[in-house]
């Protein structure tokens, strides 16, 4: 899974010229961050916790360890709030790691983290099947009941981890032009693609999922603030109602879902982040220099 902060390169790519922030091979860094790069991180051991009034409850103890940035994190959020799970969440600073953190992600030390009755599940792809597996009568299905159609939805939601945010992270992390005019090349044609793919699984409905919004939409869906970011910094749309109009109207239909809008962090203060992280990371260089 590519579930690493490239926050850096977000920072990389943008240019102050006259007081102006202007986006320069801005590319689609924006779709893939998770985790601080060690460079920029401190000693900070602040953790925040917001706990939901109805955490816990028939669904056993739930709790989220995440980063109110990730878009791996908001997959898990959006999910959970589709159907309907109540849980404490847990705002994890990642420049000085919890514990708690640590403990329940040894291998990758990274957020999301699902913990479930005291178990910990890691991998934002992995957690939403297990959501969808462990409260079974909680809200609507995120997986197809059909054996071929939930076999579908796991191959396009692998698509959009294996191609299209490997590509989004070539377009901005290429050692040379050539290579980031490559990937930006493949990032787009994966659009094209899903738009393909939405024809075919949404057979004339809104969603991925048909009827609701299922796996897929929350794949995609959970990366759609930072797609926004991009958009608005370098003017142009990734969902282009004039090339993309399924996927286009699909972007308008899941924000607009009673159980998506309130879960989904402003674009400003994903813009203003990443511009303090651009900041952070200009400091962290001169004082190498």
């Amino acid at each position: 899974m590519l579930e690493n902060w490239h926050g850096i390169e977000l920072k990389k790519e943008f240019q102050i010229q006259d007081g102006k922030e202007m986006a320069s091979n801005f590319n689609s860094a924006v779709w893939v961050c998770l985790d601080f790069p060690a460079e920029i991180r401190g000693n900070n051991t602040r953790t925040e916790r917001n706990t939901p009034a109805m955490a816990g409850g028939v669904n056993g103890e739930v709790k989220l360890l995440g980063m109110w940035a990730s878009p791996f994190v908001l997959r898990v959020r959006l999910a959970l709030s589709l159907k309907g799970v109540s849980y404490e969440y847990v705002e994890e600073d990642l420049k000085s790691k919890s514990e708690l953190l640590l403990k329940s992600n040894p291998v990758h030390t990274k957020v999301p983290v699902l913990i479930h009755n005291g178990k910990p599940v890691c991998e934002s792809s992995v957690i939403l099947q297990y959501i969808d597996e462990a409260f079974v009568g909680i809200g609507p299905s995120l997986l197809p009941t059909d054996p071929h159609d939930r076999a579908v939805a796991r191959f396009w939601a692998s698509y959009i981890e294996d191609k299209l945010l490997k590509a989004s992270s070539q377009a901005s992390n290429g050692k040379t032009e050539e290579e980031k005019a490559e990937g930006a090349k493949q990032a787009a044609a994966a659009v094209e693609t899903l738009e393909g793919a939405l024809k075919e699984c949404s057979k004339g409905k809104p969603f991925f999922g048909g009827d609701s919004a299922g796996y897929v939409d929350l794949m995609l869906g959970g990366l759609l603030p930072w797609v926004h970011v991009g958009d608005a910094v370098k003017g142009v749309k990734t969902f282009d109602p004039a090339t993309t109009p399924l996927l286009a109207a699909w972007a308008d239909s899941f924000g607009a879902l009673d159980t998506v809008e309130p879960v989904m962090p402003e674009v400003g203060k994903l813009v203003e982040f990443a511009m303090a992280m651009m900041s952070q990371a200009a400091a962290a260089a001169a004082a190498t220099n």
